[in-house]
């Protein structure tokens, strides 16, 4: 139950130092159907992978079993300005991993990302993103990398985690010039009508802790966004160790809160939480193919 399509299990355990066993106990004990850890760098596939087998270990062989059933694993490059100059380079080093890791064990990468277009300026945030930074060459170079992972993305006929702040207009225009459309739009954090877009080109919305906190002069702007996703189309994310939810907000999130994300989405499309995990298992097992 509750399934996240998206956390950094890596950030949490090497970075912010928690106690990555604790997490996966608690995630296996209550039968966790699916679980993504997600790719942000081009090298980042077999640590990721090694912290996560590190933490398994520590289980009960009952709870190995289950963890190492719902775990799966995505690879991609978060367009950061060192990436974006060195994309030739990363993407092969990618590509390579990738094969490497598919060859090496019994798990495959089942998505391609998280890649995508980030126009959100906050020099003191934790991207360090800075508009001067981005002369017109950056910004090229980012639109190229994130082509280069659709590209990636067709060649594997895999689906791609779409990254996509403050950059609508380029996002969606990317996808349609490249004429692919399978996939997720990660920590959906765009309106209505946007929402639109997306979804008649047939992509997943994902939503999380970033819903809980909803202004409340936005909150009936909220409410009609996450009715009007098909339940067909919508699923669920952490983005874990970042967005906790309310009333965890400013903590390190982690997959565990995940229950309270899927309690604001669920009241605000009438259903329950069971109801809703049970939607996003379904469209979980379409998209991945599981």
């Amino acid at each position: 139950m509750f399934s996240d399509t998206h956390f950094h299990f890596h950030h949490l355990t090497e970075e912010r130092k928690l106690d990555g066993q604790a997490i996966l106990r608690a995630l296996a004990e209550r039968d966790t159907f699916f679980g993504l850890d997600i790719g942000t760098r081009a090298d980042d596939l077999f640590p990721r992978k090694n912290a996560i087998d590190g933490a398994i270990s520590g289980l009960s062989d009952e709870l190995k079993k289950r963890t190492e059933k719902f775990i799966q694993f995505s690879a991609g490059i978060w367009p950061d300005v060192s990436a974006i100059k060195n994309r030739d380079e990363d993407i092969a080093r990618l590509e390579e991993n990738i094969s490497l890791f598919n060859k090496n064990g019994p798990k495959k990468i089942i998505a391609i990302g998280e890649c995508g277009l980030d126009h959100h300026w906050n020099p003191s945030g934790a991207d360090g993103r800075c508009e001067e930074n981005f002369d017109q060459k950056t910004f090229n170079g980012e639109l190229e990398l994130f082509q280069m992972q659709i590209e990636l993305a067709k060649k594997m006929e895999l689906p791609l985690i779409v990254h996509s702040r403050d950059a609508f207009e380029g996002t969606i225009d990317c996808l349609k010039n490249m004429d692919f459309h399978n996939g997720i739009i990660h920590c959906y954090s765009y309106g209505l009508e946007e929402a639109r877009k997306f979804l008649d080109e047939g992509w997943y919305l994902a939503f999380g802790g970033g819903t809980t906190y909803t202004k409340k002069s936005k909150m009936e702007e909220m409410l009609a966004l996450l009715r009007y996703v098909p339940d067909d189309r919508i699923l669920m994310e952490t983005d874990a160790p970042y967005l906790a939810p309310v009333p965890f907000r400013g903590q390190t999130n982690t997959p565990v809160l995940i229950e309270h994300c899927y309690n604001f989405v669920a009241n605000a499309r009438k259903t329950s939480p069971q109801q809703l995990s049970e939607l996003v298992d379904k469209n979980i097992k379409i998209l991945f193919n599981l």
